[in-house]
């Protein structure tokens, strides 16, 4: 390939293009080889437990077990990236560049990506009711399943941080996608062994998508528009996919069963698929591949420049002398949101019907927890925006004291609804303000691993819970607060004293110091 480019426009990927779609061929066809036993089970109460998996069914793993590796030596370049070509080159919009529609594509693709994202840990705490009856499990033995699930998102998140740095954005998201839809014949396995093997491989592929949105997002991004994009896309993907989640359990699963959750992987991971041509490619990862052509396209698309280097700004000294103490900062307000999200929020729906609250009605009341909170993204996004981007953080931090609080009782459900949509509107808030800050703070050559230490910090916390779980210490809103008070507290006076002021800053300018 002379350029880089010629071969390109035949596909989303680059030279091995038909190996590419061959293996999301064979992956799709494998997916949907296991939809009869699924069928099958429809009409036996949506219980495969016990039972032998058919032919069909080992045909189908054989073609994802084929599939699989090889749509990912499909999507990855022939060779690896020189990243000594972009030493010392800034590519950025100028700042009076205005939203075009090619950036309405991407925000709607990458949006679609992190609802998918989040619907897959979201989607944990719907199946752990119905798999505790199946299986007869009791909840310290189904612990298992979001322990080895969020261990494989903690898992993704720096693996797919780290492929993004050195292969690319996009090809990062495609191997994540890829995965989307091969782990979503979660739910057709008979046992419950095969269910903790495929949800750790399904984690793997959900921890990949968020860390690598938002590098994208603030790399193609003008500096105006970069902060509220940021959070408003972000919060609507996690907003959205945790609704989208505990809208599918309340629509199907008391017809369908817990299984048909894990489905909705299959056909919102070849949607995903199917409009990768929209996703591009951060500017420097192209200019180390050679493609001129795509280069100059990203600039009549996007406005975006080859710059010159920024100097070091006024806070170059102290934003370099604390980048460590502002790192460990980040981690640790990651790890409470964690506990928050994945401990309180996972385990409530058995919570909720451990207190006589019926599936349906459980998911019902999570859905509209949901609902409320949605306007915390777009308040979020304005004072992130247009205010302050690192008090945005401190503030959304304080939003986690929803988990602080006592509820003495649950049972009239405007109340419940008030207390869980506390929780729902600090997590969502801090997680939408949280990743773009990182994002913004970190270099180029490390902004994907960077984010996605934080991605992954913002699951660990679950995988600890979870082994809390085992020993039957299943998380509650009182336990909370002792569990919270002493980390949420450090976080926000390390945030307070290391971090730096990002909105309306350039990349470029923000880079000097990074």
């Amino acid at each position: 390939m002379a350029n880089g480019s010629s071969s390109r426009g035949n596909s989303v990927v680059g030279e091995r293009w038909p190996l590419f779609w061959a293996g999301c061929a064979a992956i799709s066809v494998g997916v949907a080889l296991h939809l009869p036993m699924l069928a099958m089970a429809h009409t036996m109460g949506n219980h495969l437990s016990g039972m032998p998996m058919d032919g069909w069914m080992y045909l189908g793993m054989a073609l994802i077990g084929v599939g699989v590796p090889a749509a990912i030596f499909g999507a990855l370049p022939k060779k690896r990236p020189d990243h000594s070509a972009g030493v010392g080159v800034a590519y950025e919009a100028p700042d009076d560049t205005p939203l075009t529609r090619s950036h309405a594509a991407v925000l709607l693709v990458l949006t679609l990506g992190l609802i998918i994202d989040t619907m897959k840990p979201a989607t944990l705490g719907f199946v752990l009711p119905g798999m505790r009856g199946e299986y007869g499990l009791a909840k310290s033995t189904v612990a298992l399943l979001p322990f080895v699930a969020l261990t494989g998102t903690t898992v993704g998140s720096f693996l797919w941080g780290w492929l993004a740095d050195i292969y690319g954005r996009r090809v990062s998201i495609l191997l994540s996608t890829i995965l989307f839809v091969s782990t979503s014949i979660c739910g057709a396995m008979p046992s419950y062994s095969w269910n903790l093997v495929m949800c750790f491989l399904m984690g793997c592929s959900a921890g990949g998508m968020l860390p690598v949105v938002y590098t994208l997002l603030a790399e193609i991004m003008p500096p105006r528009h970069r902060s509220w994009v940021l959070v408003l896309v972000g919060g609507t993907g996690l907003v959205g996919g945790y609704l989208a989640a505990s809208g599918a359990a309340h629509l199907f699963e008391p017809l369908f069963g817990w299984r048909s959750l894990w489905l909705q992987g299959f056909p919102t991971g070849l949607l995903l698929l199917a409009m990768a041509r929209w996703i591009p490619e951060s500017p420097r990862f192209l200019l180390e591949r050679g493609m001129d052509a795509e280069l100059a396209d990203m600039a009549r698309k996007f406005g975006i420049v080859r710059r010159a280097p920024q100097a070091a700004p006024a806070d170059a000294g102290s934003a370099a002398a604390h980048h460590r103490e502002l790192t460990i900062a980040l981690v640790i307000t990651a790890l409470s949101w964690s506990f928050v999200n994945f401990g309180l929020l996972l385990w409530l729906p058995s919570d909720l019907q451990d207190r006589g609250f019926s599936a349906e009605i459980a998911s019902g009341i999570i859905a509209s927890s949901a609902l409320v909170a949605l306007p915390t993204i777009m308040i979020a996004a304005f004072l992130y925006s247009r205010w302050s981007s690192k008090r945005t953080v401190l503030l959304t931090l304080a939003g986690l004291a929803g988990a602080l609080l006592p509820a003495p009782t649950l049972a009239w459900p405007p109340l419940l609804i008030a207390v869980i949509a506390l929780l729902v509107v600090g997590t969502n808030g801090l997680i939408a303000v949280l990743l773009p800050y990182a994002a913004e703070n970190y270099a180029l050559r490390v902004r994907g691993r960077a984010t996605g230490l934080i991605a992954g910090s913002s699951k660990f916390g679950g995988v600890a819970v979870q082994l809390g779980a085992f020993a039957g210490l299943i998380p509650t809103m009182g336990g909370a607060a002792i569990a919270l008070i002493i980390p949420m507290t450090l976080s926000a006076v390390l945030i307070g004293r290391s971090g730096r002021e990002t909105r309306g800053r350039s990349l470029r300018e923000l880079e000097a110091t990074a």
